[in-house]
């Protein structure tokens, strides 16, 4: 046998043994970007039917619909990461990348709610002529708005969040370390500060001295605050299953990719909030009577 058979015999070994005779991911034939589709238009057809006095039937198995496939969708991709190793260095990056443009595009949609704020702010008599619930009176805060007290709960938010970061920043040391029982103690510590601030933003609102639809500052702060709420349970989540991936072992030190997106998104959240804290919490309430707890 020559040389050249040889060779050729190694790299059909190697072929059928990794399945990758190149750096790329062609992914399998799956259905879930199609149903995922379907169990989006679901929800929202559902949400405007909700809006219109329908009832949520639709809305809610859309939702369910969309839940299924993300749970589907990324156990596929696990699966690919993990027991057929097809994330090759070329594919990780393009995950990295990926997962840029995806925190990119996230900041660009706070930056839709930071520009609302500042410009109802800003712009008073404006935002007082074109209001269709309340007048601004010419003042910020608005007449007849107590604002939140910046000092009170939403510092303590602040420094749950602030510690959250370095307990995810830990457990990302811990990884590249190998030390995977502290990594999952790390993380743990994390969600559960991600809890925790979700408990306090629930009671900050519930005790809230105004309501949604009280005019352009509250719409404003709610849409703002809440979204960035939504966030943090959606990074808390992400952080869990990390967590679990974690304790199951899932994760190398070469090799911990989906953990590292959590903690980009997390940092992410963190980020925002301090914007949110100093704009809209201190800045935006100054000058008002605080909302006494």
């Amino acid at each position: 046998m020559s040389t050249t058979d040889v060779h050729a015999d190694r790299h059909e070994t190697s072929y059928e043994l990794n399945a990758v005779p190149h750096p790329y991911h062609l992914v399998d034939p799956s259905p879930w970007p199609l149903l995922g589709s379907i169990a989006a238009g679901c929800m929202a057809i559902g949400g405007v039917l909700y809006m219109h006095d329908e009832g949520p039937v639709l809305l809610i198995a859309g939702f369910l619909g969309v839940l299924a496939v993300m749970f589907g969708w990324w156990r596929d991709v696990i699966k690919e990461a993990t027991f057929r190793k097809l994330h090759t260095p070329v594919v990780k990056l393009g995950l990295r990348y990926g997962m840029m443009l995806f925190i990119a595009s996230e900041v660009m949609f706070f930056v839709a709610f930071f520009w609302a704020y500042f410009d109802s702010s800003l712009f008073v008599n404006e935002a007082s002529q074109y209001a269709r619930v309340a007048a601004t009176g010419g003042i910020w805060p608005p007449k007849g708005i107590t604002p939140v007290d910046a000092f009170h709960f939403p510092l303590l938010m602040t420094l749950v969040l602030l510690l959250s970061g370095c307990t995810v920043t830990w457990a990302h040391h811990e990884i590249v370390e190998g030390n995977m029982k502290e990594a999952a103690k790390a993380l743990g510590i994390t969600v559960l500060l991600g809890a925790v601030f979700t408990c306090i933003q629930v009671w900050e609102y519930t005790h809230s001295e105004f309501g949604f639809t009280d005019g352009v500052f509250a719409s404003t702060f709610y849409m703002a605050t809440g979204f960035h709420g939504f966030h943090v349970l959606v990074g808390t989540i992400f952080l869990a299953v990390c967590w679990f991936r974690t304790v199951r072992g899932d994760f190398t030190k070469d090799s911990h990719f989906g953990f590292e997106a959590a903690a980009w998104y997390w940092h992410f959240v963190d980020a925002v909030w301090l914007f949110l804290f100093v704009a809209i919490y201190w800045w935006g309430g100054h000058g008002g009577a605080v909302a006494a707890h």
